[in-house]
């Protein structure tokens, strides 16, 4: 599985010729048997929604019922959450559903928000199986319990789940826990996904697995069989300065970065910085923590992004949202619509640099933060636009989550203002 993240400065824009990605996605649908599409409707009638996208999806699915749908509806359609599952079964005829409320909806080549939205990605999956579940909080094994505790609550044996997709609702289950325990107990699986989103307090978000419509807990769905499942993360972010070895730190706070005091290296970084970059500095100042303590090339780690909490002007110390380990190598980063587009445009780079002729995904599904979208870019459309340029022209579909999930090395963790896509292929026609 590939996953690309925390590029730096260092790379530059490389002048990729992505017309032959294009090619190579018309080539490579034409060799497999997975059908995919996805649609999207802002029309303000929950019922004429749900219609407008099927009848779009049934079009492109030549009138075959989906194997899989994964719908996102927007809160402006809260009244109907209930009933979704219903409406959304008689329209469609998915063998599995699941879903969530949404922020805002992605589908079809659009990001749809501040007004109604119903986005719909849906899949016809020879020789894939699929296993939705439901979880909540009360139902997780301990932080300490044994792999086989996971196995038997999912019904799911690691050789059987290569991929796992996972929508949590962000009030009522703790998504470190989740992803901790999954992590332990299904190692090789991918994990991706996003929490649910349009809803401010307990019980106002919805989760729907097939005729269900629950406010609580995790929904999910395994994947084995004849699939492939890629991440790509993108932190939106822009690295400062220079890589940082941490020689003494206590759980979340870090003493001393080589000889100096973190606030010493910060204030080093200010002075040398220019006037654009002080101002982010002052307004949007990341860390970013390598978590493989094994990487040769700090310059091209797998940076873990977190928020810089706070300081302490005596002693020199940072406190920063993540444990941070003496051993470990961090960096400082900025975030703006600049650094995010920078950001994304090198990951994507990256990784069609990585492809092969016809290698190229069938569908893609994106978990894209709240603080994204016209919030942070002033346009609509900038992620989907810039991964169907640059990447190819496939269904596309997703959701504005209040946290991303996707992985950075070998564990998997809960991302903020970050663009988490799964990226979906066909194992054996590429082969052939």
């Amino acid at each position: 599985m590939l996953c690309v993240v925390g590029l730096t400065e260092q790379r530059r824009r490389r002048g990729l010729d992505t017309s032959r990605f294009r090619q190579m996605a018309a080539s490579g649908r034409e060799k497999q048997n997975l059908r995919w599409s996805s649609a999207v409707s802002d029309s303000p009638s929950f019922t004429e929604a749900v219609n407008q996208a099927s009848e779009q999806i049934l079009a492109n699915l030549d009138g075959q019922h989906p194997d899989l749908a994964v719908v996102f509806i927007s809160s402006h359609h809260a009244p109907s959450y209930f009933t979704a599952p219903e409406v959304l079964a008689e329209a469609l005829g998915a063998k599995v559903m699941i879903g969530c409320s949404a922020a805002g909806v992605i589908g079809g080549g659009q990001e749809v928000e501040r007004r109604p939205g119903i986005a719909i990605s849906a899949a016809v999956l020879p020789g894939v199986d699929i296993k939705p579940f439901h979880l909540n909080q009360d139902e997780l094994p301990s932080p300490d319990a044994a792999p086989r505790e996971w196995h038997s609550l999912l019904g799911i044996q690691p050789e059987d789940c290569p991929a796992i997709m996972l929508l949590p609702d962000p009030y009522t289950l703790r998504s470190d826990h989740l992803l901790a325990g999954l992590d332990f107990a299904y190692p090789e699986a991918v994990k991706i996904g996003g929490l649910a989103s349009g809803g401010g307090r307990p019980g106002t978000n919805a989760l729907f697995v097939d005729e269900k419509s629950v406010r609580s807990g995790a929904v999910g769905v395994a994947f084995n069989g004849d699939l492939v499942v890629e991440t790509i993360v993108a932190q939106g972010c822009r690295p400062i300065g220079e890589p940082h070895l941490v020689t003494e730190s206590e759980i979340n706070v870090i003493s001393k970065l080589g000889d100096q005091t973190p606030l010493e290296v910060l204030r080093e970084l200010f002075d040398a910085a220019e006037t654009r970059d002080k101002r982010l500095i002052r307004r949007s100042l990341q860390i970013g923590i390598i978590m493989d303590r094994l990487a040769q090339d700090h310059s091209e780690g797998e940076f873990l992004i977190r928020n810089v909490l706070g300081a302490d002007d005596e002693d020199g110390t940072l406190a920063v949202g993540e444990v941070v380990q003496e051993g470990q190598v961090v960096q400082f980063f900025v975030r703006d619509a600049q650094a995010a587009d920078e950001d994304l445009r090198m990951i994507l780079e990256e990784y069609i640099d990585n492809l092969d002729d016809g290698d190229v995904p069938a569908s893609a599904l994106l978990f894209s933060c709240l603080g994204r979208g016209q919030y942070l870019y002033g346009t609509p459309d900038h992620d989907t636009t810039m991964f169907t340029d640059m990447v190819a022209d496939i269904p596309i579909a997703g959701f504005f989550s209040n946290g991303e999930i996707g992985p950075i090395g070998d564990q998997t963790f809960l991302h903020g203002y970050s663009a988490s896509f799964a990226l979906f292929k066909q194992p054996s026609k590429l082969k052939s």
